[in-house]
This record gives C-alpha cells, sequence and structure tokens, in this order.
C-alpha cells in the first residue's frame, strides 16, 4: 500500500480522534494559563516569594540538599530528581502571588515524593527513558508499516512502542495529583498561606493537573487511532 494508504492514514474519520485530543489540550492548556494570570494578581499575605515559599518547605521536611534555581520561562517549573534541583519559572520564583506560591509549593511536593521513595515516581522516572523512545517512534514505526507493504507486524511494533508513551503519560497523573495535595497541605502546616488564600493555589493547581489529564487523554485516543486502523487493515 503506497499513495492509498499514506491518504487513509492522513484522512482517515479515525483522525477525529485526534482532533479531539488536540482540543482537549488546547482548553485544559487555555485554561490553566487564564486561571494562573487570575490568581497571579493576588498577593500572598505573607508576602513570600515562591522561592522563598519553596525554601521554607523544604527545610521543614529536611532537604536542605535540594537546590532551588531560576529558569526562564512561563510556568516550565519541575523538580530534578537526578540533581536534586527545584527548578523555579520567571512567573514563580521571584513573585509573591497566592498562584506563585501554589506552583512552588507543588514542585516541592514532588521532592518530597522523591525523597520519601513513592512508587508511582519511581516508576514514571524509571520509564522516562522508555517513554521518549515510544513518544518519538512509535508513530513513524506505524507509518512504516502501513505504507510500505500494509505490513501487519511493524504496525503491531509501533502501537506497542507508542504504548510506552501512553503509559507514561497515565503513570503521571497519580504523581501530579498527590504532589498538590501535599503542596496545599504544606501550605497550610507551616503557615504560608490563610484558608482563604488557599482557594486560589487549589484552583491553580486544579487547572494544572487538567493539562495532565488532557495529554493523557490525548494519548489514549491516538493509540486507539492506531489499534482501529490497524484491525481494518488487516481485514482488508
Amino acid at each position: 500500500m503506497s499513495i492509498l494508504g499514506y491518504y487513509r492514514y492522513y484522512y482517515d474519520v479515525t483522525y477525529l480522534l485526534v482532533i479531539i485530543g488536540a482540543v482537549l489540550s488546547m482548553l485544559a492548556s487555555a485554561r490553566v494559563n487564564t486561571t494562573f494570570q487570575r490568581y497571579s494578581r493576588i498577593r500572598s499575605a505573607s508576602g513570600m516569594t515562591g522561592a522563598q515559599a519553596a525554601r521554607k518547605i523544604l527545610d521543614q521536611n529536611g532537604l536542605y540538599h535540594v537546590k532551588i534555581e531560576h529558569i526562564r520561562g512561563n510556568l516550565t517549573d519541575h523538580y530534578d530528581p537526578r540533581s536534586k534541583v527545584l527548578r523555579l519559572s520567571d512567573a514563580t520564583y521571584a513573585a509573591s502571588s497566592v498562584a506563585a506560591v501554589g506552583v512552588a509549593a507543588h514542585e516541592c511536593g514532588h521532592a518530597v515524593q522523591d525523597n520519601e521513595g513513592y512508587e508511582p515516581l519511581r516508576i514514571r522516572s524509571g520509564m522516562a527513558p522508555a517513554a521518549n523512545f515510544g513518544s518519538r517512534w512509535g508513530l513513524p514505526i506505524f507509518m512504516m508499516g502501513l505504507l510500505f507493504g500494509s505490513s501487519q507486524l511493524l504496525m503491531q511494533i509501533g502501537i506497542w512502542v507508542f504504548l510506552l508513551a501512553v503509559l507514561f503519560q497515565v503513570v503521571t497523573l497519580p504523581v501530579e495529583f498527590d504532589a498538590s495535595r501535599r503542596a496545599l497541605a504544606m501550605l497550610s502546616d507551616y503557615g504560608i498561606l490563610k484558608e482563604q488564600e488557599k482557594e486560589g493555589s487549589s484552583k491553580v493547581l486544579k487547572a494544572a493537573a487538567m493539562t495532565y489529564v488532557a495529554a493523557a487523554a490525548a494519548a489514549v485516543l491516538n493509540l486507539l487511532r492506531l489499534i482501529m486502523l490497524s484491525k481494518r487493515n488487516d481485514r482488508d
């Protein structure tokens, strides 16, 4: 199968699954940006910046060895378990809003998970190399099978390889939800935010969590599409 297979891959009705996934991801991204911008205008009563709040949370948990670094970008905050570094973005590091403090606390939640040996985080970290491989090569391998002789073997390999990326997205969900739960508890326990301020941080973290849900849904829908195309091609 050459031109016909190429046409059917790109213009098949199953492409609606990909479109649905893309729309979900765009809506989730727009929501988190809007929510963050809204609560980034509300200054926390403590006046602590994201970096200061993060340092306090880390120290309260005995994580004195975890460094805090400033990185460029907007909402590019993350915790690196390999180097034990918590990196906060322009919108978080020096900002004292309830949004910034909430995001910083969330990343501290990952540091605490790492220190405690939280199993889902360990699984996700171990899956990262395979997931990157699956995300990069799953679809190309499948397309090779579809276009070059309709090889079911190559298509099945592509599906299994892509499944690695899908599983990574699914495993990410409990990791992110748990980090947000820890963050909100620590913000209260350590007196960083008042109870009424926590509502803003909670909304920001919930919106951020939806981006991971949307990414997982998009990955599952893409996988479903590959399976449907493979089965139909096998029947043909």
